[in-house]
């Protein structure tokens, strides 16, 4: 483990030793974070939160209260998750064996979520692994996420819909015609093509 005067723990927070904590990262009251995750620099993990074993935060990323990352989720720089959002683990859930005994580790092969960089999740959404979450996209609050977001795309409903596009200032861009968008906020042009949307090249 990193040397963690280097980062803010709060006293009732749950930290594995074989955890690795970033530089100025800042985890609050009974978050856990399980034995092998790497977490970068700058991160915030908010009261109550879990990351599993494994699970690997870039820089500056936020994980909100009571926030579920299930291993071996992995979250790059920037990415934001929602309060109660959850990443799971598991496309076929259960407790049990064919035989009646309880499952162990070795018994199910772990999928996990991807989240690329400044991607953002929503206020408990669910992303049901494995799925990724493309460069600075945006999944509404309560979205079930149960196939690929592409880079830049707002994705809302259940399960998740494309419904239209963000910057990567997160509001969502306007129709400035022939394959263009804007963002309001920066006034970045994007360039639309197909199902694809990529920053127009300067």
């Amino acid at each position: 483990m990193k040397d963690l005067r280097a980062a803010h723990i709060a006293a009732t927070a749950d930290i594995d030793p074989r955890a690795s904590i970033g530089t100025g990262t800042v985890v609050w009251d009974l978050a856990q974070v399980r034995e092998e995750a790497r977490l970068g620099e700058q991160c915030v993990i908010g009261r109550g939160a879990y990351l599993g074993p494994g699970v690997v935060l870039g820089d500056r990323c936020k994980v909100q209260n009571h926030a579920l990352v299930y291993e071996p989720a992995v979250l790059g720089d920037g990415v934001f998750v929602g309060p109660a959002a959850v990443l799971t683990n598991d496309l076929f859930p259960r407790a049990v064996t064919p035989a009646g005994e309880l499952k162990r580790a070795e018994d199910w092969d772990a999928v996990g979520v991807v989240a690329m960089t400044g991607a953002s999740i929503g206020a408990r959404a669910v992303c049901i692994a494995p799925v990724r979450i493309g460069r600075w996209a945006m999944v509404a609050a309560g979205s079930v996420v149960t196939r690929d977001v592409p880079d830049f795309a707002l994705v809302a409903g259940v399960p998740a819909r494309r419904i239209g596009w963000v910057g990567r200032a997160g509001v969502p861009l306007e129709d400035a015609g022939a394959g263009e968008l804007t963002c309001p906020r920066t006034g970045e042009a994007y360039v639309q093509q197909g199902d694809l949307l990529e920053p127009r090249a300067e």
